[in-house]
């Protein structure tokens, strides 16, 4: 078996990241040797290889699903934004300059097809199949020309394409049957059918809208996915908070403790790997909070201040919201903050920064004995050690270099007092440590907290993995998604008019 899909949606979020997982867990439970792709990532979530690649975290859990080690052949191409007009280009796993969108479009990016090309086919050579994931929509027809990620991969690839689209926003059907309408006759050629996601109610009242969408355009859809709490893993962007999700919205086990803990993450801009909370929200008692006032971090047992692309920019919307003010109160008043990456430099004394916003030197927050100067080179490591009497493991992704110049060792940063700092992206996955760290938080805060003594972050996204999975094997026609796998797209699929404009 040489098989290949590509997952597209009829728009971002409409659910390819986790079909995509979907798809991989179930072929992998079928014995099948998958890979995942997606050539190009638009997004602040990141994560790093064993070999020091970064790529997109949403590709890292696709990897997780297949059950095999993530890698930059997995996702050659990482944009990460670093305002409305511009991103970074990470290609291959290292960053290689910033581009405005113009220029990406308008002449780099195609020049990277041969290179995503054949990551494709070396991943194709090495596995059964690759299970690709698309970006946006198919039918964005400003950008059809330039095209590396969507049609223009599958047409290179001659992969079969099949359209998800979230019927939980509505006009689903107007949604299938436009996007098909608006691909030239050989990108339709190869648009298989359509998966409906996050359904809800009797599918039984869906199925004459199916048949005539199947009328309409001659494309099957080859499955109805019902409508499930807590599925949102590693999200490209935006503040759907995975495992905060399924604490929220399904039924967990009471706190051990008395109390429960209060987290409040601020909602900085360009906020990045804000899935570093994730661990501390999969714990029974743990209340995780996104805010942007001052006057949110009163009852805030502990406050974090996540990773960000964009440094400088988030210390000035600190100070002009009150918040800065209001965390090195809390700072001095002995309250728990955890500043990570981004969060942490802006902790620190002194910002020199003529890379990521060319802003100069800038005063920090001053709590932390620490100055940051920013490099060209990125740090991408895999680091691992002890904290807290525990062993802990993470990844670093910054260009800030930290100076320490006092206070208490923590993992590759410090802390003084309650205020802790660390440039360790995932640290509080290891769940020794983040029971230690939470202990330690509670007993600072007065609270009678206690962290359940057998929550495993690790087995808690396996589980997730394998509903994603469950969800296909029982919601979807898998005898003819294989074949489709197996043997491309159907053959004299109809052209649906008017196509894509000249």
């Amino acid at each position: 078996m040489n098989g290949g899909l590509l997952v597209a949606g009829t728009t971002s979020d409409a659910g390819k990241s986790v079909v995509t997982a979907g798809i991989c867990r179930w072929l992998v439970r079928q014995g099948v040797k998958v890979a995942p792709f997606k050539a190009q990532n638009m997004s602040l979530n990141s994560f790093v290889t064993r070999e020091g690649a970064e790529i997109g975290r949403a590709q890292a859990m696709q990897a997780q699903a297949c059950r095999v080690e993530p890698t930059a052949l997995m996702n050659p191409v990482l944009l990460k934004p670093g305002g409305e007009q511009s991103s970074q280009v990470v290609l291959l796993g290292k960053p290689v300059g910033e581009l405005s969108a113009r220029g990406y479009h308008g002449g780099r990016q195609q020049k990277l097809l041969g290179t995503v090309l054949d990551c494709l086919a070396e991943l194709r050579g090495t596995y059964d199949a690759v299970i690709c994931e698309g970006a946006g929509s198919p039918a964005e027809i400003n950008l059809r020309r330039t095209d590396i990620v969507n049609m223009g991969i599958a047409r290179n690839a001659r992969l079969p394409v099949l359209v998800v689209g979230d019927i939980d926003r509505g006009g689903v059907f107007a949604s299938f049957f436009g996007t098909v309408a608006l691909l030239s006759a050989e990108d339709q050629e190869l648009v298989a059918g359509f998966l409906v996601n996050k359904f809800r109610g009797d599918v039984s009242l869906l199925e004459p809208g199916l048949e005539m969408l199947y009328g309409l355009t001659g494309r099957r859809t080859y499955g109805v996915l019902p409508f499930r709490h807590g599925l949102g893993i590693d999200e490209e962007d935006g503040l759907r908070v995975s495992l905060r999700g399924t604490v929220r919205e399904s039924t967990v086990a009471p706190p051990v403790g008395e109390d429960v803990l209060r987290v409040a993450v601020c909602a900085i801009p360009l906020m990045s790997n804000f899935t570093d909370v994730d661990a501390l929200a999969a714990e029974p008692g743990v209340v995780v909070r996104f805010v942007d006032r001052p006057e949110e971090l009163a009852d805030a047992d502990l406050v974090v201040i996540p990773g960000t692309r964009g440094t400088v920019r988030a210390l000035e919307w600190l100070r002009e919201r009150g918040l800065a003010d209001a965390l090195v109160r809390r700072a001095a008043e002995g309250r728990p903050v955890l500043g990570i990456c981004g969060g942490f430099q802006i902790l620190g004394e002194r910002i020199e920064d003529e890379v990521e916003s060319r802003a100069g030197a800038v005063d920090g927050l001053g709590v932390l004995p620490v100055r940051v100067r920013f490099a060209r080179e990125k740090t991408l490591t895999r680091p691992s050690g002890q904290a807290l009497g525990e062993r802990v493991e993470g990844y670093e992704i910054h260009h800030g270099v930290a100076s320490l110049e006092g206070g208490e060792p923590f993992l590759d940063g410090c802390r003084v007092g309650q205020t802790w700092g660390t440039h360790w992206h995932g640290s509080l996955e290891s769940d020794g440590f983040r029971r230690a760290f939470l202990r330690e938080v509670a007993a600072a805060a007065g609270r009678r907290f206690v962290p359940a003594p057998d929550t495993s972050f690790a087995a808690l996204r396996e589980e997730q993995l394998d509903r994603l999975g469950d969800l296909i094997e029982q919601h979807a026609d898998t005898d003819a998604l294989w074949r489709l796998i197996e043997s491309g797209a159907p053959q004299g699929l109809p052209f649906i008019p008017p196509g894509a404009p000249a």
